[in-house]
Formats: C-alpha cells, structure tokens, sequence
C-alpha cells in the first residue's frame, strides 16, 4: 500500500466520516490479493464461531482480540452451538444458565431482556451491541434477536474504564454475525405448543471470485399466540451486511438492521404476593391470566440501525479499528394493567378483603409514544512492542456516544378487574398526561489500556479514562405542573483498573483486580438532576484451560460498592437514589467440550447484598429485591456418532434459583424453586430436527418481586418443534 492511501485511512479512520469509504484510491485502486487461508483452532477467533460450548477469545474485557485469562474480570460466553442446542429465542434466555446473572427477573416480557448482573440491573447501561452501547431509558430500548448472534458474552465487574458509562454489575455484549470466505446457508422453521411459529434464515457467500467482497443476510420472523390469555405477537428481523477486505490489513464491513414487533401484551406479571406467592381467600391467580384490556391492548416497535466497522493494519504495526452506528426506534404502546387490589386492608400492606366477593384488582391504564435516536462512535489504535524485557499490548482510544428520547406518557382511567373471574370490555376511561420530555445525552471518553507480560509468566493489565457528559432534559408545561423534570448537567469524571495475573504453563491463571467506574444516570426526578453512580470493585479469581481437555473453568471472589444507587419511589414513575449498595459474592462456571460426544456445563452463584446507606435509616443491612442469594446451573449434552442411533443428539439440564426478597423491608421472600429443561435432536447429513422442552415438569413458580405488588410468574413449559436444513 502506498504512502498516500496510508495517510488517507489514518484520516478515514481517526475524522469519523463514511466520506473516506468512498475517495478513490482506498478500495478500487488496489489490485485484488488473494486472502491467506485462516486456519480457527482452540475456542476460536475473538469475534467468530464457538467451538462447541468453549470460547477460548474475546474482545469484551479489552477491546482487543485476548484470550479469556489475560483479562483480569470473570468472562462468561455463549456461543451459537450453544444457544441453538437449548433452543434459545430470546437474549435473556440464552444467559440463564451463566454464572451470575440473573436473567428475566420479572418472568415473561416478550419486548424486553431483562437482564441483572452480580446483583445490578443492566437492562439501561449493560447491554452492547458489537462493543458499542444500547443504552436505554424508560421505553426507550433497543432489543435483539438471537439468530442475528454469535455469541453473546458477559464482562462481569465494572466497564467503565473501556466502555464509559455501563452497569457496575458488568455488561452483555451482544456479538453478530459476519460474512465469511466459505458459501454457507441455514434455514430453520418451528412451532411451539401455543402455536407461536417462526422461519429463519441465514445465507452467505463471496460475491467475487478472490472472496475480497463477502455478503451476509440473516433474517427470522415469528409469530403467533403466548402462554397466557390474549397475549400474541408477530415480529420480524433482517440483517444484511456487506464486507470488503482486500488485503489480510484492511478490512470493512457495513450493515444494516431493521427490526418489526406488532403485539398484545403478555400478562403474568405485575400480580400481587398475595395471590401468587402465597395463597389468597379465593386460591392463587392462574398463571394464564391476563388484567389488560384485549379489546384496546396494542403495542408497536420499529427499530433501525445502520454502521460499519472498519480496520487497518500499518506495516509498523499499528492497527487502527472505528466502529460507528446511528439507530432510531419508534415504540407505542397501550396497556392497561394490575397493582395490587382495591382494598388495601390486608396483611402485607395490601391484598384482597375476605369480605370482598370478586376480589377486584386495581388496575392503571397506560400509553406511552416514544422516539429515540443514537449516535456511536469508537475509534482505537493498538500495537504490541517490546521495552527491554517487557512485552506490552497498548491500546488507545476516543468514543462518542450520543442518545436522544423524546417521550410522551401517560396513565390513568381504568377500572378494577377481578383477580379470579376476569370479565373484559367495560369501557375505560381517559388516561392523563404526566411526562413529556425530550432528553439528550452527549458523552466522550478518552481511554488507554497496557497489558504488559514479563518474567516468564506475570501479567499486569493497566486502564484508565477520562470521561465527560453532558444531559439536558426539556419538558413540556402541563395545566398544573411541569410534565417531567427540566435541568442542564455536566459532569467529567476518571476511572480505572489495575490487574495482576501469572500465567502457569499448565494452563492456571490466578489474577486479582481492582476497578473505579463512572455511569451517568438518567431517570424522572421531581426537581434536580440524579447524581452519577459511581463506586469501585475488588476481584480475585483463577482461570483455567487445562491443556488434557478442550475447556475453561473460572473461580471468581468480589466486592462491589455502588453510590449513588438509582431506585424507585413506589406507586409512582419518580427515581430516587438510595445511597449506597454492596455486592459480595463467589461464581464458579465451567464449560467443557469433553470429547467429540459430550459438552458439558455448569455454573454456581452465591450473592450477599446489602444497602449500607439510604436516608430511610430502617433498610440500612437489607437486600434489595430480584436478586437471589444462592443460584446454581448444569447442562450436559450428548452426541450419538456411530451405530443405529448415529445423529441423535441429548441435552438436559436444571437450574436452580434460590430465595428472593419481595420488597425492601424485607418482611416478604420469593420461595426458590428448581427448573428441567431437556433437547433430543436428529441430525443427518445436511438436515436435522429438534424438540426442546423448556421448564420440562410445567414448575409454578414465582420468578421475582420488586414490591408487594409487582410480582410475576416464571415461565410455564414451553414445547418447540423445529427443522432446519444447512449447507
């Protein structure tokens, strides 16, 4: 490559603009070069393909292409393998066998993932998609489809010092799909009991003879009825993608994203303890009952995104990689539904009166517009050189993040329900208007990494960033009272991380580590702005990839203190912030690809939370709600290869989630409750069916409760039919 098209990538790269993508002399005055042969081994590449259930690579703990020990945080990843052999259709789901998460909380939210890691919710500021944010607020989040994946992975601990603001707890890093070299296909259709059907597909393949423009479109679309009454949806997803690479040091893949949900609201949740957790006079609510309105229940979600990444490697070793991406998402919703019951005169603060016959359930109604548009930007320069007798891999970096909402919502006008003799159709009255804001947040980060390696086996990972943020938020005036809050914040702050490792030559990797974070916070206040949340965390852990099996077993030990904490004020949409909160807890996980029969994994998750500071000195020692104390997981896999049975496949596996608490004063608990789930498959030649059984002997059970009336059900037994043929 010549001097002039170096200098033109070095600006392409560093300025931000698609406008270099299209100067002459980049892409079309190259000669085509015919691509080395890339040869995967172990766990594969940082971004691709999981070799059966054990990634040995990742970028989500550095932002550079590392293997899973070199980084000094617990890494959790699931592949596609993995995510198909469960049958797995949500994000939420894929993560329910992953030590330290807490996943679907709330139980069935077919338009949310709900995700909660070491104790923190990390629906708003944890999940990413490609190593840039999906930041959400309020209605105001983007979400993903599976099959659009190859692995999801989990950065559990703080990110700020690479990502700006995120989750303390730790963030999800969803990982898509990527053209390559090798014409391929994969077409999958299925069905489950409640008739909800989908048809995905999934083609690629080198559009020239030399492979140096590759395409890739994957799309599914689903629809059909859900496990409880009325509910029903229909959505679709396509991806299409482009890649030109016409060198082995240059790189660019732009794509596209277009996501359709057309639904009537599932019920299950928002129910009352009494009356699911423990027994009301007239028994418990059917976990099928559905308190909306059918007849007016309506809600509708489009999102778009459009970006690139984009990479290239100087002949002095630098390597400078952009990923930028614009998304917009427009969602509406109506959908009345329960909080608590009528009469307030029962124990607990609320529950039905014995001498109320229908046993009415008071319900909200509720209907939101909402509109958001974001902006994301990450530009990095990495390099590996040698001072003397240590080995360095730094990495710089500046990004951008940009997230504008603008929402209207409203509640009120509906009428009571009964709890166990629904009866629909009575008209509702008008909802009133209490938030219309339009916020904007402008955040950029300044970061830089070292990982140095010296003395036969020490490794010592360095991090630091500055950050500055910028949230204004402008609403409307109501006949009363400003609808929402209206303020200007600035704020900068720097957070880090240092760890130290050493590697054994036997594949052991005990680490320690300590980590600051930074995460602006957005939420509805009465009056000022809420603080940022800060705070820090120690780690210890081992990490092992023993070199007799093809695996990764890890063992992590942590403290996590967040200031600043955002909650709720109950009965009302107004955020407050609690003071501060500890997580402290222990995960084991382990994944193995025994042999070429059997995979195996495993996952262990002890948590003591606890609020140490709030303005209500009463729930000082208290445990937040959500969040079991004890979870547990296993999953083992077996392939049949010879014989009359060769291409059966068998998977079980059984989750366990201990005791909850119901609400903050910690008077009420979620009992704990063990789950089955089991797969048998057929695969033959170029074809294969599957049968997976999620919640396989149909447990009752509460999956959580965030108040005595915010309670809901876990998910019945689901049976999925399906049949795919690949090439």
């Amino acid at each position: 490559m010549t001097v002039k098209n170096k200098v033109r990538w070095a600006g392409f790269l560093l300025a931000g603009t698609a406008l270099g993508l299209l100067q002459p002399g980049i892409a079309m005055a190259q000669e085509p070069v015919l691509l080395k042969e890339i040869v995967i081994d172990g766990g594969g590449t940082a971004t691709g393909p999981v070799k059966g259930y054990v990634a040995k690579k990742t970028t989500v703990g550095s932002k550079s292409d590392m293997a899973i020990t070199a980084i000094p945080q617990s890494v959790s990843v699931v592949g596609q393998q993995e995510l198909q052999d469960r049958g797995v259709k949500k994000v939420d789901e894929a993560l329910r066998y992953t030590a330290g998460i807490t996943a679907s909380p709330f139980g069935e939210d077919p338009d949310t993932d709900w995700i909660f890691i070491r104790g923190f919710q990390a629906t708003q500021t944890g999940i990413f998609l490609d190593g840039l944010p999906l930041f959400g607020y309020g209605f105001g989040g983007f979400q993903l489809d599976p099959f659009m994946l190859e692995r999801v992975e989990v950065l559990k601990g703080p990110a700020s010092v690479l990502y700006g603001g995120a989750n303390p707890g730790g963030i999800v890093n969803m990982v898509s799909k990527r053209p390559e070299k090798d014409r391929f296909g994969r077409i999958e259709t299925g069905v489950n009991q409640y008739g909800n059907a989908y048809l995905g597909v999934d083609v690629g393949d080198k559009i020239d003879e030399n492979g140096v423009w590759t395409y890739r479109f994957t799309g599914r679309i689903a629809g059909g009825e859900q496990q409880t009454d009325f509910a029903k949806d229909f959505r679709g997803s396509v991806m299409p993608q482009i890649t030109y690479e016409p060198s082995a040091d240059t790189k660019i893949n732009v794509f596209g994203q277009f996501s359709a949900l057309d639904q009537t609201h599932a019920g299950g949740a928002f129910l009352p303890y009494v009356g699911t957790v423990i027994d009301a006079p007239f028994g418990k609510i059917s976990r099928k009952a559905n308190f909306t309105e059918p007849g007016i229940d309506d809600g509708t979600n489009r999102q778009y995104m459009i970006g690139y990444e984009a990479e290239h490697t100087f002949d002095n070793g630098w390597k400078l990689s952009q990923n930028v991406r614009y998304g917009h998402q427009n969602k509406k919703e109506t959908s009345p539904y329960p909080y608590g019951y009528v009469d307030p005169a029962y124990p607990y603060g609320g529950g039905p009166n014995p001498t109320t016959p229908d046993n009415q359930l008071y319900r909200i109604g509720f209907n939101h517009d909402t509109k958001v548009d974001t902006f994301l930007m990450d530009n990095r320069a990495e390099k590996e050189f040698t001072t003397g007798a240590l080995e360095h891999n730094f990495l710089f970096g500046v990004d951008y993040k940009y997230f504008k909402i603008d929402q209207v919502q409203a509640s009120g006008g509906a009428t009571p329900i009964s709890a166990n003799n629904p009866v629909y159709g009575t008209p509702q009255g008008p909802t009133s208007v209490y938030l219309d804001q339009v916020l904007k947040m402008n955040q950029i980060g300044v970061y830089a990494q070292d990982q140095v390696r010296f003395g036969d086996g020490w490794l010592v990972t360095l991090n630091g960033r500055y950050d500055y943020v910028s949230i204004k938020s402008d609403s409307a005036e109501g006949p009363f009272f400003p609808l929402g809050p209206t303020y200007n914040y600035n704020k900068s702050a720097v957070s880090g991380r240092v760890g130290l490792g050493y590697e054994f030559s036997n594949g052991i990797t005990p680490y320690v580590s300590a980590a600051t974070f930074f995460n602006p916070v957005i939420g509805t206040t009465l009056e000022k702005p809420l603080k940022p949340e800060e705070g820090y965390q120690f780690e210890a852990g081992i990490k092992y990839a023993p070199d007799f099996v093809d695996g990764l077993l890890t063992a992590s030990v942590f403290q996590i203190t967040k200031q600043n904490a955002l909650s709720r004020i109950p009965g009302t949409f107004i955020d407050t912030q609690l003071g501060e909160v500890t997580s402290t807890g222990l995960e084991l996980e382990g994944k193995v690809n025994i042999d070429q029969n059997w995979k195996a994994l495993a996952s262990l998750t002890v948590l003591d939370m606890d609020i140490t500071k709030d303005e209500d000195s009463a729930l000082v020692g208290n445990w937040p709600t959500i969040v079991p104390k004890v979870s547990a997981s296993f999953w083992l896999d077996y392939t049949v290869d010879q014989g009359p049975l060769e291409g059966v496949n068998l998977g079980a596996g059984v989750r366990y989630q201990g005791e909850s608490y119901a609400n903050k004063t910690n008077t009420l608990k979620v009992p704990d409750a063990t789950l089955f789930d089991a797969t048998i498959r057929y695969e033959k030649d170029t074809w294969g069916v599957a049968l997976n059984v999620t919640n396989l002997f149909d447990k009752a059970y509460v999956k959580g409760c965030d108040g005595e009336a915010v309670c809901g059900y876990g998910d019945g037994r689901t049976i999925t039919l399906s049949a795919h043929t690949k090439w």
